[in-house]
């Protein structure tokens, strides 16, 4: 079975669990195949959780979980020395970052200390601890769900944090025909107890690194630079795509055309992409920082850039 494949078996797991989530499972694998992270935001009972713990089942790894809370402290999330008075010396308890899928639950309920005890691990794949740095196991995916910041209790997060989220996805309500079909399947029981692992840790880093070899053309490296460039000159915006958003973006495009069994990158991927990967990136002034606004904009870029005309294949 080909890796392609493999990656195709997960989607079919997260479609026996999830009703009408298609589109948004097909982002949350293209961003694990990217080795990126991702931001499932919206209101609470849509799903966020159950579709984070389908893609971890899926894959045979270490799964860890961290319920984001007002008083978790930032230990709790990287770990701590404690002192072993039957050893007589320090050891390392460690914490939940050191697994390959963490699932980061209702991330803006934490205080901002305890949430950027992630930047170093979503970054670089390592923590330090005390002093001491520690790499992290590959892969390493951060699946962090979230409430929009309106609901009591919350705490934005800041733009650095965000901007190391390769994506930020709205997983949205269901039509009525989606939510009776959504009861008919879960009146029995909750299929996600019935779903077996497809893959392993190891199939996952193969797949990431066959997903750098697909080809982009440089066309389409000056049109994704061109859009990047466009989101700094809006009006209304203080700060637009930063480079790592040009770079995330272009692993994003390689790893959904993966996903679509291309070996090349079209421009309707990066179409299909930018509001997702760029959005949430996008600091706006006083008086837009709506999360709408921010969509409007990137598909204002979209419609403003023109798009470039080539044979995208080797």
């Amino acid at each position: 079975m080909g890796n392609q494949e493999k990656a195709g078996l997960i989607l079919e797991n997260v479609k026996k669990v999830m009703i009408g989530k298609e589109d948004v499972a097909k982002l949350v694998m293209t961003s694990i195949l990217a080795g990126g992270h991702v931001l499932l935001e919206d209101v609470p009972g849509t799903g966020k959780t159950v579709m984070a713990r389908t893609f971890a089942k899926s894959i045979d790894s270490e799964f860890s979980r961290i319920q984001f809370t007002p008083d978790l402290l930032p230990s709790d999330v990287t770990g701590i020395h404690f002192y072993n008075q039957k050893e007589s010396e320090f050891v390392l308890r460690k914490g939940p970052v050191f697994g390959n899928i963490l699932l980061a639950d209702e991330i803006n309920r934490a205080t901002p200390r305890t949430q950027s005890a992630l930047l170093e691990c979503m970054e670089e794949h390592q923590v330090t601890i005390d002093g001491e740095t520690f790499v992290l196991g590959e892969p390493f995916v951060v699946i962090a769900t979230q409430n929009p910041v309106e609901t009591t209790g919350t705490y934005p997060l800041p733009e650095a944090q965000l901007d190391r989220f390769l994506m930020k996805i709205h997983v949205g309500y269901l039509d009525q025909n989606e939510e009776v079909a959504m009861m008919e399947r879960f009146q029995n029981a909750s299929p996600l107890s019935a779903i077996e692992a497809v893959c392993t840790g190891d199939d996952v880093v193969t797949m990431q690194n066959e997903v750098k070899e697909v080809y982009v053309h440089p066309s389409l490296m000056h049109y994704i630079a061109a859009l990047v460039h466009e989101t700094r000159n809006l009006n209304g915006v203080a700060a637009g795509v930063s480079p790592r958003g040009t770079l995330t973006m272009l692993n994003a495009v390689r790893a959904y055309a993966y996903l679509e069994g291309r070996n090349y990158v079209v421009p309707e991927d990066i179409q299909k992409l930018a509001v997702p990967v760029w959005a949430h990136r996008l600091v706006l002034q006083l008086g837009l920082t709506r999360e709408d606004n921010r969509e409007r904009l990137i598909q204002d870029v979209l419609a403003q850039v023109e798009v470039p005309t080539e044979d995208w294949n080797k």
